[in-house]
Parts: C-alpha cells; structure tokens; sequence
C-alpha cells in the first residue's frame, strides 16, 4: 500500500482558489493538479469557511495542539501517578494511615 500524499497548504489554497474562479470544472482541475475532486471540494469548502478569520481584527489565533506533545504530556501524568500510588503505598507504615 502506498501513502497518502501530504500536500502543502499553499497548494491546497491554490486549487481552492481556482475552484472559487469556476473558469474550470471541479473534474478538470482534478486532473490538472493530480487530486481528486472531493479533496477539491473540501479545501474549497474549508477555504471559505476560513476565510473571514482573515479580516478579523486583533489577530488573535487559536493556538494549535501539537499532538506529539499532548502524547509525551500524558505519559508522564501517567508515569508520575504511577510513582505517586507507590509511594504513598510504601509510606504508610511510618505515617500511621
């Protein structure tokens, strides 16, 4: 089996914009640009959709989640509880609980 192509968001913005124009069909920038037509239509859909977070005022972005980071975030909740449990458990012969 072979990988899903990853394709750059200037790209991706390109073809939405070429959908927008309607001076070809869907099918025909399909084959120009080697994608299939519902990726087509759903770049174009995310670009207009997105499009007026462009002339908002104040910039304020969403900030992104990196996914990588919430993973290694969470095994270390995971191993620090670990640890905690454990100890709690060893010291409660000298605490009295």
């Amino acid at each position: 089996m072979s990988k899903r192509k990853q394709h750059a968001p200037e790209f991706k913005a390109k073809v939405a914009l070429e959908a927008l124009k309607g001076e070809q069909t869907v099918a025909e920038l399909a084959s120009r640009f080697g994608v299939h037509p519902t990726m087509i239509h759903s770049w174009k859909k995310a670009l207009l959709e997105g499009a007026s977070g462009v002339f908002e005022r104040g910039g304020k972005k969403v900030p992104e989640i990196d996914e990588e980071q919430v993973k290694e975030l969470h095994a270390k909740i995971g191993e620090l509880a670990v640890a905690n449990d454990f100890l709690s458990r060893k010291l409660k012969p000298w605490i009295g609980k």
